[in-house]
C-alpha cells in the first residue's frame, strides 16, 4: 500500500478532531463563523477522503496495518491500528456523510443557542470517536472509540446542563452504558487471556482451533469459551445499541439538541454494537447459542419497543422508540447470521431516520419548540419541504416497495424465516408484527402532525428544549424553515429512496464484503436468500403480494381512520383498556425497576456498609476504638504515678528481680 493511501486513512478521522480542537478550545477567538467553518470543513474533507478510500477498496485494495504502537508487554503488543476494507469504508461513508448534513443543519438549528461554538467542537469531536472506532483493526482500539463515542453522547446529551432533566438524561446514559461496557471489557480480557493477543486477525485465525474449548464459570458448569466470549461482547452491544433491557437510556437521550438526535440515535454510536457484532463474525458463527442470544433479545426489542411508539406524544421519543424497534430488527438479522443483511438495514435505516429525526427538529423550529403532536396538525400547507421530506422518511421506515428501508427490511424478515436456529420461528411472528405496529404509530404521528385540523393555537407547549414557546406567543403561522434546514433533509431524502435499490444485489448477493464478513456453511441463510432473489425490480414488484406489505397498508390506514377521521376511538380504546394504556406510557415500568432495585438497592447497601463498615468498624473499632485503649491504659498507669519516691524504688526493685529472675532462667 502506499504511503499516500496511508495518509488518507489518516485523514479521515483526524480532520473532524482538527475541527473539534479548533472550536472547542479557540471558539471565542475564530467567532460562530470560524467554529462551523472549520468544523463543517474537516468532516467535509473526512468525506472526500472517504470517498477517495471507498474507490480504492472497489479497486481490490485492502489495508491492516499499525499506525501507532503504544505500549509493548512481552510478546502483547498495544497498537493503534487501521482496517480498511469494504464493511469499514460503508461505515465510513455513513458516518461522514450523515455527520456533514447534521453540521450543516447545525448552523439554522442551533443559531441562537450560547453554547454554539461548543456545540459544533462536540459532534465533530464525536464523528472523530466513531471514525476510530469503525476503523480499528483490534479490540484496544475498538475499545477507545466505543468509550470516546459513550464520553461524547454523554456531552451532548446533557449539553443544556441547566435543565435536570437533560443532566438525568445523560447520568442515565452513561450508567447504562457502564453496565453494557463491564461485559465487554471482561469479553476482550477474556479474548487476550485464551488469544493473547488483540489483534483482530490474529484473534480470528486462533479462533477455529479454541471452538471446543471450554471455560468453568460456576462449579461443575462448563460453558463453550466462543459462547461466553459473544454473549459478553454482544452486553456491550446491547448498551451501546440499546438493546432491551439495556434500552432505558435511548428515549431519555431526546433530552439533547436535535440535531444529535440525528447524528447519535440514527446514523453512528447507536449501530456501533450492530458494526461490532458484523465485524466479529469469525467468532460468533463458532457459537449457535450466542446466536440465539442475539435472536432473542433482537425480536424483544423490535417488537415492544415498538409497542411504546403507539401512545407517545413527543415527536421526537416516536422517533427514538423507533430507532429503538429498527436496531432490534437489524439484532434479529445478526442473530440469523444475515450480518450482510444487518448492516445493509444500519446503511439505508441512517438515511432515513436521520432524515425523520431532522424534519422532527425542522417541525420543532417552526413550532417554537414545542414538541407534543397533539398540538400541531396542518402544517402540509405551511412546510412542503419538510412535509415531503417526512413523508419520503416515513414510507422508507415502514418499508414501502422500491425505498431504502423495504430492500433491508424485507430482506431481515426473509433472513429470520429461513433461518434454522430453534428461535427463529418466535423471532419470525416478532419481526412480522412488527411492520404493522411500525406502520400504525409511523403515520399516526406524520398525520397528526402534517394533516387534519390545525391544533398549534391549542393549549400550552410541551417542549424538551430551553425557552419553549407555543406559537400563539410570538403571533403568525409556521413556515417553512431556512435552506441549511431544507437542504439536508432533500440531502438525505435522496438515498432514503433510492440506496436500497441501488446497492441490494451488490451488497447482499455480490461479493461487496468479501472476506470483511465470515459466515460458516452450517448457516446457509445467505445462500437461501440468493436463490429466492431475482433482482431489485422484481423484489419490490414481488411485495405488493406478500405479508409484510399489507400488514404496513394495514397500519397506514389504521392510524388515518384513527387520527385522521374518528380521533375519538383511540381515546375510548385507551380508556377501555386503562392498564394497557398506563402499562405503554409508563414504558413497563423499567425505569421504575431499575430505579426501586439498583438505585436504590444500592443506596441501602451503601448505607448499610457506612454504617456497619465506616462507623462501626473503622470508626469504632480502629480509630475510636484505639483512642480509647490508649484512654484506658493511661489511666492504668496513672495509678502507679503517685508522686511519692518510695513507690518508684520499690517498682525499680520489683524490675531488677524480674529481670534477674528471666536470666538466671535462660542461663
Amino acid at each position: 500500500m502506499t504511503m499516500d493511501m496511508q495518509t488518507l486513512y489518516l485523514i479521515v478521522p483526524l480532520a473532524p478532531l482538527f475541527g473539534a480542537i479548533v472550536a472547542g478550545f479557540f471558539g471565542k477567538l475564530v467567532g460562530r463563523t470560524g467554529a462551523h467553518g472549520v468544523t463543517i470543513a474537516g468532516v467535509a474533507v473526512s468525506l472526500i477522503a472517504s470517498v477517495l478510500v471507498f474507490q480504492d477498496v472497489l479497486a481490490g485494495h485492502t489495508y491492516n496495518g499499525t499506525v501507532y504502537t503504544w505500549m509493548v508487554l512481552g510478546d502483547l503488543r498495544f497498537e493503534v491500528g487501521f482496517l480498511i476494507d469494504a464493511l469499514t469504508v460503508m461505515m465510513m461513508l455513513v458516518v461522514t456523510f450523515v455527520s456533514l448534513m447534521v453540521h450543516i443543519y447545525t448552523i439554522g438549528y442551533m443559531k441562537d443557542d450560547p453554547g454554539y461554538q461548543r456545540f459544533f467542537s462536540y459532534i465533530s469531536l464525536f464523528t472523530f470517536s466513531m471514525l476510530m472506532l469503525v476503523m480499528s483493526n483490534n479490540f484496544l482500539q475498538l475499545f477507545f472509540g466505543w468509550e470516546a463515542v459513550g464520553l461524547v453522547s454523554y456531552l451532548l446529551i446533557g449539553f443544556w446542563y441547566n435543565k435536570e432533566t437533560a443532566i438525568y438524561a445523560n447520568l442515565k446514559a452513561f450508567l447504562v452504558n457502564r453496565v453494557g461496557d463491564f461485559g465487554f471489557i471482561l469479553g476482550i480480557g477474556l479474548v487476550l487471556a485464551h488469544f493473547g493477543s488483540l489483534d483482530y486477525a490474529t484473534v480470528f485465525a486462533l479462533a477455529p482451533s479454541l471452538a471446543s474449548e471450554t471455560i468453568t464459570l460456576l462449579p461443575d458448569t462448563p460453558w463453550m469459551l466462543m459462547t461466553v466470549i459473544g454473549i459478553l461482547l454482544f452486553i456491550g452491544a446491547m448498551g451501546k445499541s440499546a438493546q432491551f433491557p439495556l434500552h432505558v437510556w435511548l428515549p431519555d437521550s431526546m433530552e439533547g439538541p436535535t440535531p444529535i438526535s440525528a447524528l447519535i440515535h440514527a446514523a453512528t454510536m447507536v449501530t456501533a454494537g450492530i458494526f461490532m457484532v458484523a465485524r466479529m463474525s469469525p467468532l460468533y458463527e463458532l457459537s449457535d447459542v450466542a446466536l440465539s442470544f442475539i435472536m432473542v433479545i433482537g425480536a424483544i426489542t423490535a417488537l415492544f419497543m415498538g409497542f411504546l411508539g403507539i401512545v407517545q406524544n413527543d415527536i421526537k421519543r416516536v422517533v427514538a422508540y423507533s430507532t429503538l424497534s429498527q436496531l432490534g430488527y437489524m439484532t434479529v438479522a445478526l442473530g440469523a447470521s444475515a450480518y450482510s443483511v444487518a448492516v445493509f438495514h444500519l446503511m439505508t435505516h441512517a438515511f432515513f431516520k436521520a432524515l425523520l429525526f431532522l424534519a422532527a427538529g425542522s417541525v420543532i423550529i417552526a413550532m417554537h419548540h414545542n414538541q407534543d403532536i397533539r398540538y400541531m396538525g396542518g402544517l402540509k400547507k405551511y412546510m412542503p419541504i419538510t412535509w415531503v421530506t417526512s413523508l419520503i422518511g416515513s414510507l422508507a421506515l415502514i418499508g414501502t416497495p422500491f425505498l431504502s428501508g423495504f430492500y433491508s427490511k424485507e430482506s431481515i424478515i426473509e433472513a429470520v424465516r429461513l433461518s434454522h436456529l430453534p428461535v427463529a420461528d418466535i423471532a419470525y411472528w416478532a419481526v412480522l408484527i412488527g411492520v404493522f405496529v411500525t406502520a400504525f404509530y409511523s403515520f399516526r404521528m406524520y398525520f397528526l402532525v402534517f394533516h387534519g385540523k390545525e391544533r398549534f393555537h391549542q393549549g400550552h407547549a410541551h417542549g424538551n428544549e430551553p425557552d419553549a414557546h407555543h406559537d400563539e406567543h410570538h403571533g403568525g403561522k409556521p413556515h417553512e424553515t431556512p435552506w441549511v434546514i431544507t437542504g439536508p433533509l432533500l440531502a438525505l431524502a435522496l438515498p432514503s429512496l433510492a440506496i436500497g435499490y441501488m446497492t441490494i444485489e451488490s451488497m447482499l448477493f455480490g461479493d461487496f464484503f468479501g472476506s470483511a464478513i465470515y459466515v460458516a456453511d452450517r448457516h446457509p441463510v445467505m445462500h437461501e436468500l440468493n436463490q429466492h432473489f431475482h433482482g431489485a425490480a422484481a423484489m419490490g414488484l414481488h411485495a405488493l403480494v406478500t405479508l409484510p406489505f399489507w400488514l404496513a397498508v394495514a397500519g397506514v390506514a389504521l392510524a388515518a381512520f384513527f387520527y385522521l377521521k374518528r380521533p375519538d376511538i383511540p381515546a375510548a380504546i385507551a380508556q377501555r383498556f386503562k392498564f394497557l394504556h398506563q402499562m405503554l406510557l409508563n414504558k413497563y415500568w423499567f425505569d421504575e425497576l431499575y430505579s426501586w432495585v439498583f438505585a436504590k438497592g444500592a443506596r441501602v447497601l451503601g448505607g448499610s456498609l457506612w454504617r456497619r463498615g465506616d462507623q462501626g468498624m473503622i470508626d469504632g473499632f480502629f480509630v475510636s476504638g484505639t483512642v480509647h485503649l490508649v484512654e484506658r491504659l493511661s489511666r492504668s498507669l496513672k495509678a502507679f504515678q503517685s508522686g511519692y519516691i518510695y513507690h518508684y524504688a520499690f517498682a525499680m526493685l520489683i524490675g531488677v528481680f524480674a529481670l534477674v529472675t528471666w536470666f538466671a532462667r535462660l542461663n
